[in-house]
């Protein structure tokens, strides 16, 4: 139902951004009455801010999502909604390897919200939440703004950047949420009564600026792929590259730079105004100027943002000046001359929960069936919002249910990595996914997220038993071609011979295994198949996933050992009355740390920032020598 609201739901979801939809659908499909509350249904999963889905780690992600059982792959891929495809660091290996996605503005919204309104269990409305309703640490429900009481027995927040949002240009501050929505207002202090304790956080977007007024022949080309490209398994039509839109690059120089330095302290960063924190790793670009000096110049990618009105985003320049500024920074830009604003960068900062008060299922530690995830939780990105939504959604669900919660490991997924980093060292400012987070790259790949975690969706209720026996057919074919690679061998077959000749190889043992043959730099699935008759046909993605088994088995074997003596090492229990501050040994971060945190394992442990390998040392120790004395 629309604007229709019961007095009783399994599960509230406040917020329609990325979270909020991954989590209202999950909890929808479990078969739990589910009720989404936004501000305005026109603007459920909006791209307030980059106009695209995926790119380094976060395609990895997205794939998670979609094998889970998820929906951000799907409606990604969906005609409408995608723009241009591009494969990433194809140079780089296997572990690195992703999906980056150009979406319309308009078009992709538009999918996600007349998919919304076709799921079974759920009901929408636009309505505000002013307060939670909590009991001997029990969530019972929410207050809406006019006073009305809805009962549930779990509620999931998505508020995005919402809550006590501030819209900072220079020294004007304006009350607004992004993209031109309104901002929240009581929330925040009902956590904040409930003893949460809040993070002031900032993040920020680029001009919108009129394509027509760009000399886009002096900027560099930036196209699609070609392939059978997609986020979700289920994909079946593949936009071609000549069908994408073409993006285009282009670089700040010098004088850009100038007008920066000489106006920093208009900025509403640099004047003191901004309170929150930034993302580290999307910064203003400002804060690029003051941060790398020596640098002559910034990457600059020029994007359009819809086919239903013409819209530029210029990705990298992100900032908080004044309007009168930003048109002699974006004037001073090659190709940029003439360029007419459509709508002026801004900053905007929110208020998020610190996030180390939740634990590994996305719940407050204090509230039993009270959820936080997206942007509140202290991450940045469409990406890692639909991530958590999807876990925090999935673990509400299996909370209602009375079943064992999902908890995602570090070397089983990306999203494990960000929920463990998140919950156990907390963060500071907008917590970004990169690949350099992930200890086990070559376990967590863009090509095996069906593998590693297809069953565990089916096993919560959100894969089918069709969609689980597909993907599972389609691993055993890749694991069958492994075995004939296995127990054949090269013997007297000339194909092969003269294809390992023409590749530069030396004559070939005839009793060298095809398998081995595969690991031989440039040989291919595809044309080795093409030498015998008994090798099943694979597709594209296959293919791919089959030569990196191979070509990287050592290494990937390697990881997993490394995998399993982390995991000995991580799961030694840390019983809950030890007494950290008096632990000699221990660094006064670590006591400090420790005492506040109070992590299960020794593993949890050492994730922990300001604990040294030192003081895991010592609390092994420890705990090792306590448990053989009372044994």
């Amino acid at each position: 139902m629309f604007n229709i609201v019961n007095e009783e739901y399994d599960v509230i979801v406040v917020g329609g951004g990325h979270a909020g939809v991954e989590a209202c659908n999950a909890t929808s499909k479990m078969g739990l009455k589910t009720l989404l509350l936004c501000f305005n249904y026109k603007m459920v999963c909006n791209l307030a801010c980059n106009p695209t889905i995926g790119g380094s780690a976060k395609g990895i992600v997205v794939r998670e999502i979609d094998a889970l059982g998820g929906i951000e792959g799907k409606l990604a891929d969906m005609k409408g909604s995608l723009l241009q495809m591009r494969v990433l660091n194809t140079s780089k290996g296997p572990g690195v390897r992703c999906l980056r996605a150009q979406e319309d503005k308009r078009g992709y919204p538009r999918n996600v919200q007349n998919y919304l309104l076709t799921v079974d269990n759920l009901d929408i409305a636009e309505r505000e939440v002013k307060s939670l309703a909590v009991s001997d640490n029990i969530v019972k429900g929410v207050i809406l703004d006019d006073g009305s009481f809805i009962k549930a027995k779990a509620v999931v927040l998505a508020t995005g950047t919402h809550m006590e949002s501030l819209i900072l240009r220079g020294h004007v501050v304006k009350e607004g949420g992004p993209d031109g929505e309104r901002p929240s207002h009581g929330l925040s202090g009902s956590l904040k009564a409930l003893g949460l304790h809040m993070l002031r956080l900032k993040t920020g977007t680029p001009p919108r600026l009129d394509p027509d007024s760009i000399d886009f022949s002096v900027l560099e080309t930036e196209y699609g792929d070609d392939g059978r490209n997609s986020f979700s398994y289920d994909t079946t039509e593949f936009m071609q590259k000549k069908d994408m839109v073409v993006c285009h690059l282009t670089y700040t120089n010098e004088k850009t730079h100038e007008i920066i330095r000489k106006h920093l302290k208009e900025s509403a960063m640099y004047g003191g105004v901004v309170k929150g924190v930034g993302p580290r790793y999307c910064p203003s670009i400002e804060d690029k100027i003051v941060r790398f000096p020596d640098k002559i110049r910034h990457q600059l990618f020029v994007e359009p943002e819809s086919l239903e009105f013409p819209s530029i985003y210029l990705d990298g320049f992100s900032t908080s000046m004044p309007e009168s500024i930003q048109e002699p920074m974006v004037h001073s830009i090659k190709g940029f001359e003439h360029a007419r604003f459509l709508k002026y960068a801004y900053a905007i900062e929110y208020d998020a929960v610190e996030p180390s008060q939740l634990d590994q299922t996305m719940r407050v530690k204090s509230v039993e069936g009270l959820y936080v995830c997206g942007q509140i939780a202290g991450t940045s990105g469409y990406e890692e919002a639909s991530a958590l939504g999807l876990m925090a959604g999935i673990n509400a669900g299996l909370f209602v249910q009375k079943k064992d919660p999902l908890i995602l490991k570090r070397d089983e997924a990306y999203i494990g990595i960000m929920i463990d980093d998140i919950v156990t060292k907390g963060t500071k400012e907008p917590y970004r996914l990169l690949s350099s987070r992930s200890e086990y790259r070559l376990l967590t790949r863009n090509d095996n997220a069906d593998v590693r975690l297809v069953k565990k969706g089916y096993d919560v209720g959100l894969n089918s038993k069709e969609r689980f026996d597909r993907l599972n057919n389609r691993n055993l074919k890749v694991a069958q071609a492994i075995n004939l690679l296995e127990n054949n061998q090269v013997a007297s077959n000339q194909k092969i011979r003269s294809y390992l000749h023409d590749l530069g190889f030396n004559e070939p043992n005839g009793n060298e295994t095809l398998k081995q043959t595969m690991r031989r730099q440039n040989v291919t699935y595809e044309k080795l198949s093409q030498c015998v008759d008994f090798l099943p046909v694979l597709d594209e993605d296959e293919r791919f996933k089959i030569e990196t088994e191979i070509k990287f088995e050592g290494y990937i074997i390697a990881e997993k050992k490394e995998c399993e003596r982390r995991k000995a090492y991580q799961e030694l229990v840390l019983p809950d009355d030890l007494d950290y501050k008096h632990m000699d040994g221990l660094s006064l971060e670590a006591r400090e740390k420790l005492s506040i945190l109070r992590p299960h394992t020794l593993g949890e442990a050492s994730l922990i920032t300001n604990v040294h390998p030192s003081d895991i040392d010592v609390l092994s120790f420890f705990v090792r020598f306590r448990n053989k004395q009372t044994h």
